[in-house]
């Protein structure tokens, strides 16, 4: 009964509630960006979307280590995604204008999309190489006039809590401006929301901040290098906190053969 009753509020009262909170606060914005060149109005928009959103859904946010935030200028802060709750979490929690790297399928919804354009959000179209090259260097030009980025480095949410393998654009971004990548990780939401449902849970978010990575010294061609560098941080920073158990780790077929010669008798 309790978990009905909980389906009931999401479905008939949560969901038509956040779609409401959309078009308000969306049309808000667009009529905003009409004389705010900055962005900085619809920003305040956007957070004020996300404060409602989530304080009618019961789920609050904390932000864990706020002080390692602060890196004396613009950063790419990459986060891993579980939820379509993430977003709402960010704007709620971070206390600074940013921009979002997002897919380029979010910029066709309408009012969020409109938005989302309206706004200077940078969209990335991966099965586009030369437009997706394009999105990165206009995204490093951002970081360079001082705008920090908010990036999910996996390229989509999660379907079971775990972290996904990281993709390597947004670290092309921060090595391309020489600016910091700080990880962070968002804790609650899989379990609040988890992907493809509408049945929301009210949970306490943890948003924990991590070390800054500095990039100075790296090439663009070893973003990939960054990128395991940023996933291994955010896992540590997920795993120690969530629910989700950190998965086992699978040993490839060479090394359990190069395992299984040295502790056999033929191999000693």
């Amino acid at each position: 009964m309790p978990d009905l009753l909980s389906r009931m509020r999401s479905y008939l009262f949560y969901v038509p509630v956040v779609y409401l909170y959309t078009a308000i606060m969306g049309i808000g914005s667009l009529a905003s960006s009409l004389f705010d060149r900055s962005g900085s109005i619809q920003h305040k928009f956007a957070r004020g979307w996300s404060k409602l959103i989530l304080a009618t859904a019961s789920c609050p946010v904390e932000i864990v280590n706020p002080e390692k935030l602060n890196v004396g200028g613009a950063a790419v802060y990459v986060v891993n995604h579980l939820s379509a709750l993430d977003i709402p979490s960010l704007y709620a929690a971070l206390p600074f204008q940013f921009r979002i790297m997002a897919k380029k399928e979010l910029f066709r919804y309408p009012v969020l999309g409109w938005h989302l354009k309206r706004s200077g959000q940078i969209p990335i179209e991966r099965e586009n190489a030369r437009a997706s090259l394009k999105s990165l260097v206009r995204a490093s030009e951002a970081l360079k006039a001082g705008m920090s980025l908010v990036v999910f480095p996996e390229g989509g949410r999660s379907p079971d809590g775990h972290l996904q393998p990281f993709l390597g654009g947004s670290f092309y971004v921060a090595i391309k401006a020489q600016a910091p990548v700080v990880p962070m990780a968002l804790i609650g939401t899989y379990e609040a929301l988890p992907m493809n449902s509408f049945h929301v849970r009210p949970h306490h978010f943890q948003l924990v901040v991590g070390d800054a990575i500095p990039t100075a010294g790296y090439m663009p061609r070893e973003m990939d290098k960054l990128a395991a560098l940023a996933e291994a941080a955010v896992a540590e920073l997920y795993y120690a906190r969530s629910t989700v158990a950190r998965p086992a780790v699978v040993p490839d077929d060479d090394a359990l053969r190069h395992t299984q010669l040295t502790e056999s008798p033929e191999g000693r």
